[in-house]
């Protein structure tokens, strides 16, 4: 099988002939595995996903040391994390919500990293369309967490109007991104926390689940698999999301939500991709520890598919190297 075929046969709940696999890294643990693994030491990785960001060019600029700017304004302070950081303004509020500017998301730039890797029909993975900050994070990193919260309960009609905005820009990207040959759209969106969702359940249904089922459905109706990234305790939300047209669900945290379990109560209707801690078992576990869980999962939730292994986030920089090298061992000689 292909790469791309493995994935695809996953995603349909039969056995590939080898799990699939995803492997991220931040830029502090790419430095400390190659400074262990040797320069080639990420050269034979040999992913089975694509992920492309679609984004335009230009879309992130550092405005003054370790501030970058994104596309919609957001200016993120990098200091301390190099790969996120921490949102340092406010860009939208009650009054201009209706005339802040949101970038074009017909700018033909978004999709040339995309286009031209389909022109060159090389690449033999599963082709992924991804926004990140899709519904809920982007909304508050434009608006302020804490200003976000507050008005669902004293201002619903801002919060309202502002995932409207949100959801226009991205039905707009999905539209375009489709009509290329990928497999998948991925979002980014993390409603949960170690003990549940951040906003619970009824306010998740009320400002979330109707505009998610529509990006889904748009995704869906051209014929594209669907995946959701959110961090967190959000499995309650899971059959809502299976209703919604979900396909695939990242990062299955194995420190809030059991993989083994997951997968008996939802592996029909659901892909798990995901589940290698990268809390407790990549910074703190043994070598044999690594390889003993990383070939339980894939024996276990990888059984008649249904399941791509990963790290259930990009992998920190606490994680050991040795660990990294012996996670990497068992998922490329399966």
């Amino acid at each position: 099988m292909t790469n791309r075929e493995r994935v695809l046969a996953t995603l349909r709940h039969q056995p590939p002939d080898r799990i699939p696999y995803h492997v991220s890294f931040t830029q502090q643990a790419r430095a400390r595995f190659q400074a262990y693994a040797g320069a080639d030491g990420l050269k034979s990785l040999r992913n089975c996903l694509a992920m492309y960001e679609l984004e335009p060019a230009n879309g992130w600029r550092e405005t003054a040391p370790d501030i970058w700017q994104d596309q919609f304004g957001v200016q993120w302070n990098r200091s301390v994390d190099k790969d996120i950081g921490v949102v340092g303004n406010t860009c939208v509020t009650p009054e201009n919500v209706r005339t802040y500017h949101f970038p074009d998301p017909d700018d033909p730039s978004r999709y040339t990293a995309l286009k031209n890797a389909l022109a060159a029909g090389k690449d033999d993975r599963f082709i992924v369309g991804c926004i990140g900050f899709s519904l809920f994070e982007r909304a508050w990193t434009l608006a302020g967490m804490e200003n976000v919260l507050q008005a669902m309960l004293i201002d619903p009609g801002f919060v309202h109007t502002l995932l409207d905005r949100i959801l226009e820009h991205n039905l707009r990207v999905i539209e375009n991104a489709c009509r290329l040959e990928i497999d998948a759209m991925y979002f980014g969106d993390d409603w949960g926390q170690q003990t549940g969702l951040i906003m619970g359940p009824q306010l998740w249904r009320q400002f979330i689940y109707p505009r998610v089922r529509r990006m889904y459905q748009a995704a869906k109706a051209q014929g594209k698999a669907v995946c959701i990234h959110s961090c967190g305790k959000v499995q309650e939300l899971f059959p809502a999301l299976i209703e919604a047209g979900l396909d695939i669900f990242n990062p299955f945290q194995p420190e809030v939500m059991d993989p083994f379990t997951m997968k008996k109560q939802f592996g029909r209707d659901l892909a798990f991709f995901g589940g290698i801690s990268t809390q407790r078992l990549l910074p703190f576990g043994t070598v044999a520890q690594v390889k003993k869980e990383v070939r339980e999962l894939l024996k276990v939730v990888g059984r008649q598919g249904g399941y791509i292994a990963a790290p259930a986030h990009s992998i920190p920089g606490d994680a050991k190297p040795e660990n990294i090298a012996a996670m990497l061992d068992v998922l490329q000689n399966q």
